[in-house]
């Protein structure tokens, strides 16, 4: 019997390497994301269905749920995005702009996750696989964007017991990670070069990388992993 995934954020970058990866190993493939369009080409160029929608909306989740699988064997919450990297400023001294940025944040990234997760809770098959997207930032902080990716941690820790039983939730943390839309053309090859030096591999992560770590957790050599976190960044949260 087939298996079903769904990959929200699974338009581009790491999102399109997890569904391209997981097509690969057998999964039938949903990908989810807001733009109909970067949908629509990557499904085609992968293999997958798709349901555009926006997970951060109660409403919009809700309205999609005809459209999702009946059954979900694995769930990869993927969705997010660093607000400052999207241009939203904070000036020194603008408490509001402060606000407004730490809110997005974690609008951008814990609420979708949360939202996705609970609304397909009821339709996770036996030994079902939550697998959620967090960050290097979530240990070494960034910022706003740094507590926003944190929080998924004790998220997770509840789900896993939650889950006992019938299936696991882990957490996958990135760190620098090339060929993704995350720096938003803000890198520059200065800044580059010393976060490449801060990472004791020597070089930036890949979305491959990430999605072999994804195929991993939801392999059945997994079934006995809950409530983790597995760190995909050359030793980057440690530093040298």
């Amino acid at each position: 019997m087939t298996l079903t995934a769904l990959v929200t954020g699974g338009g581009t970058g790491i999102g399109r390497a997890i569904a391209s990866r997981l097509v690969s190993d057998g999964f039938d493939v949903v990908i989810t994301g807001r733009r109909p369009d970067v949908l629509a080409a990557t499904a085609a160029a992968v293999g997958a269905g798709h349901v555009a929608f926006d997970a951060a909306d109660p409403g919009a989740v809700r309205a999609a749920l005809g459209h999702l699988p009946a059954t979900v064997d694995v769930l990869v919450n993927n969705a997010g995005a660093n607000m400052a990297r999207q241009g939203l400023a904070a000036p020194a001294g603008d408490l509001a702009a402060l606000k407004k940025l730490w809110l997005a944040d974690y609008e951008s990234n814990v609420i979708p996750t949360v939202l996705v997760t609970e609304a397909l809770l009821p339709r996770l098959a036996g030994n079902g696989r939550v697998i959620s997207i967090s960050s290097i930032a979530g240990v070494r902080g960034s910022g706003s964007y740094g507590p926003a990716k944190a929080a998924i941690l004790p998220w997770n820790v509840e789900l896993a017991g939650k889950l006992a039983g019938r299936g696991t939730a882990n957490v996958v943390a990135p760190g620098m990670t090339a060929e993704t839309e995350f720096f938003n053309n803000t890198l520059t090859e200065e800044r580059r070069e010393f976060l490449i030096k801060e990472i004791p591999s020597g070089r930036p992560g890949t979305p491959a990388d990430v999605a072999a770590a994804v195929s991993y957790l939801a392999s059945p050599g997994a079934a006995h992993v809950t409530g983790q976190v597995l760190h995909v960044n050359g030793g980057g949260h440690n530093g040298r």
